[in-house]
Formats: C-alpha cells, sequence, structure tokens
C-alpha cells in the first residue's frame, strides 16, 4: 500500500514535472511570438485566432519532445533535494529498502509515459496538420504536397502499375506501365507515354501499346487513347510533407499495412514514427531509474552536481535518440531497431547506477 512519503515523492516529483513544463513551454512560446510578430500583424490576425489556430498546437507538441528532458531534470532535481536535507539516508535508515524507495518514482513515470503515449497518439498528430496549414497560410505561404518519381502501386492481388512521375497539379501520370497476372504468369501488359486522371478511378490512357499473352501466342494493340478503369486515385502518388507525423497510431498502422500490401516502398519514415510512439514512453522509466540512481548519494555540490551530471545524460540520450533517424532515413537501419537501441543502451547503464547507488 502507498504511503505518506510516497505521495509525498510523487507530489514533489510531478509537482516539479509540471512547473518546469510551464516555466519553458513559456519562454518558447515568447521566443517564438518575437520571431513571428511582424507576419501576425502583417496578415492583420486576431489574438484569438493566433491563440486557437496556432498556439494551442504549438503547446502540446513542444511539451511531448521535451518530455523526456523534463522528467529527468525533474527525477534529478527532487532526489538531489531529498539526498541534500538527508532524507535519503533516514529512509534507509528506517528499514525502507532503496526498491521500495523507488516505487513512488516509478508510479509518476507511469503517469508520464501513459499521458505521453496517448498525446503523441491522438493529440498531436492532428494538430501537427492543423499548425503546418497555419504556417503555410499566414507565415511561410507554402503549399507542403510535392510529386514522387518511381513509384509502383500493387492495386489489387494480380495487378501491378508503374508511374515514372506525376504531376500533382495537372493530375498527369508519364511513363505508365500496367501488369496483369494470371497466378505467376504475365497475362497482360499495357504501356503507355502518359496517363490522365478522370474521376471515380478512372483513367485516360494516352499513346499506348497494349499486349496480350495467350499459351505462346501475343496479341498487341496500339492506340491514340483508352479509358481504364483502375484501383488508385491521384493522392497514392502525392507525398505530404511529414505525413507521417500528422496521423494518428492507429491510422499509422493502417497506412503502413496498406502501403506494404500494395507493394509501395519508403515507408521507413512511417514505421519510425510508428515505433518510436511506442518506445518513446519508456524513456520516462529509463530515466527515472538513471536520475534516483545518480541523485540519491549526497555529495558536495548538492544539487548542482547533480543537475549539471543528469543534463549531460539527458541530452545525450536525445542526441542518440535523433541519430537513429538519421541511421533509419539515410542509414538503411531497420526502423525497430534504430529506436531501441538507446533505450537498451541507456537502460543498461541505469542498470549499472542503480547496482551502484547507496543502499
Amino acid at each position: 500500500m502507498l504511503k505518506k512519503i510516497d505521495f509525498y515523492i510523487i507530489k514533489k516529483f510531478l509537482g516539479t514535472y509540471v512547473l518546469s513544463i510551464l516555466l519553458v513551454i513559456s519562454i518558447a512560446i515568447v521566443i517564438d511570438i518575437t520571431e513571428k510578430m511582424d507576419d501576425f500583424y502583417n496578415e492583420g490576425l486576431s489574438l484569438k485566432t493566433i491563440i486557437f489556430d496556432y498556439y494551442i498546437y504549438f503547446v502540446p507538441y513542444y511539451i511531448n519532445l521535451f518530455s523526456s528532458l523534463f522528467t529527468f531534470l525533474s527525477v534529478i532535481f527532487v532526489t538531489s533535494k531529498l539526498a541534500y536535507n538527508s532524507e535519503i539516508i533516514a529512509m534507509l535508515a528506517g528499514g525502507i529498502s532503496f526498491k521500495r524507495i523507488m516505487v513512488p518514482y516509478f508510479i509518476s513515470a507511469s503517469i508520464i509515459a501513459l499521458l505521453t503515449f496517448y498525446v503523441s497518439s491522438e493529440i498531436i498528430p492532428p494538430g501537427i496538420r492543423e499548425r503546418l496549414k497555419f504556417e503555410s497560410t499566414y507565415i511561410n505561404h507554402k503549399v507542403f504536397e510535392e510529386s514522387v518519381n518511381h513509384q509502383q502501386l500493387q492495386i489489387s492481388s494480380n495487378e501491378i502499375v508503374y508511374i515514372e512521375r506525376y504531376n500533382k497539379s495537372k493530375n498527369i501520370g508519364y511513363r505508365f506501365s500496367y501488369d496483369k497476372f494470371d497466378g505467376k504468369q504475365l497475362a497482360e501488359r499495357l504501356t503507355a507515354s502518359r496517363i490522365e486522371y478522370d474521376t471515380l478511378q478512372n483513367w485516360l490512357v494516352i499513346d499506348y501499346m497494349q499486349r496480350t499473352f495467350h499459351d505462346l501466342k501475343e496479341e498487341v494493340v496500339k492506340g491514340d487513347s483508352l479509358k481504364m478503369h483502375l484501383n488508385m486515385v491521384p493522392k497514392d502518388f502525392i507525398k505530404v510533407l511529414k505525413e507521417y507525423e500528422q496521423l494518428t497510431t492507429s491510422q499509422l498502422h493502417s497506412y503502413i499495412e496498406e502501403q506494404s500490401r500494395r507493394g509501395i516502398g519508403g515507408l521507413n519514415a512511417y514505421k519510425l514514427e510508428l515505433y518510436k510512439r511506442y518506445a518513446n514512453p519508456f524513456a520516462a522509466f529509463i530515466l527515472t531509474l538513471i536520475g534516483v540512481s545518480i541523485a540519491s548519494k549526497k555529495v558536495r555540490g548538492g544539487t548542482g552536481a547533480h543537475l549539471f551530471v543528469g543534463l549531460l545524460l539527458s541530452v545525450s540520450y536525445i542526441i542518440a535518440n535523433l541519430s537513429s533517424v538519421s541511421f533509419t532515413v539515410q542509414g538503411g537501419v531497420h526502423p525497430l531497431m534504430a529506436v531501441w537501441i538507446p533505450n537498451l543502451v541507456y537502460f543498461t547503464i541505469g542498470i549499472g547506477l542503480y547496482i551502484r547507488a547507496p543502499k
């Protein structure tokens, strides 16, 4: 059962966490307003529009981004204060084991982890979409969509299409090919110089050559234009900037499954985002373990020395996570491995520090 000392530590931990978030986010908002003040003024935006169309989405994103840092610093600050006031020594002398002292810390970390997962899964993705829309409309005036090259789609169990380049503004694809299979045998191949979208999955194929295979015979038909009904739409060829960040966790699962089934590559960024949403909440437990193990020992310099060490470790952890993104996107490392390696490394560090902590 939880005792008064547990509630005392939980209150201190979560209170420091919330206070540190409020202080840092307030500073971040002031800096951001200073940078964008001219844009807000030139667009004639009201205070209500600025707050409810932009900053209401700005705040959750940056809170979640620096949640691990806030967690670590909160643990370091609270625990070093307890150690400096000899409260850790008193608890150990009173028969409370070091493992038992960790219980309220991990309860607090569980609350932070669950909150982090929910916010990153359900609240932040639509918020990013609205924030980017606001910035593209009022600040940088950019449209965050672009066409893709060399796109292959599996539009059904036996149909595969390929487009070398797709122009989103004209809804035209260039160097198009369509393959239809009968089992493992190629039954039909159609190539065309370009393909234009009509409506409701109807496409107009222009300057085409159609080859149909019957056993050892081949029938070739050429023409200027041909209407085809294909299970694809223009959005299948258009990438939205940071689209993976704008999808909820359930939408990410569905998107990755659907695109993989259709044979579309380039999904590492989407998989990385999905795995990060499951891996990042564990940072609260790992950094709590490291923080308590470091700060529970009373040292000369008190809170300042612990905060310095804690800051170095938390910054190195954040850098390791950012590096994992580069390894996946540019180095071809599997997203699951890239996401969990920093957690495993720092969990090992935490176990080592826990063993060496004063008992």
